[in-house]
């Protein structure tokens, strides 16, 4: 699948996968069940958020759940 013309590259970003990374997969399937990558639609709208764009709200976060709890050490 060819991406939009008004995207780029994609860009890289370093989390810890084991932390935060496949967690954060997770609680955002919870909000976002169907598509490719929800992960990328939450972020996605952080970033209109943090830019202040018109319209643009922080997105919802979901309930608590495992990925709510801190990795063991």
């Amino acid at each position: 699948m060819t991406p939009p013309r008004d995207y780029e590259t994609p860009k890289s970003v370093r989390v810890p996968a084991n932390e935060e990374w496949d967690p954060f997969g997770d609680a955002a399937k919870t909000m976002h069940p169907t598509g490719r990558s929800p992960r990328t639609q939450v972020i996605r709208e952080f970033i209109r958020w943090y830019l202040r764009r018109p319209g643009a709200k922080l997105p919802e976060r979901p309930p608590a759940g495992p990925w709510s709890k801190p990795p063991a050490e």
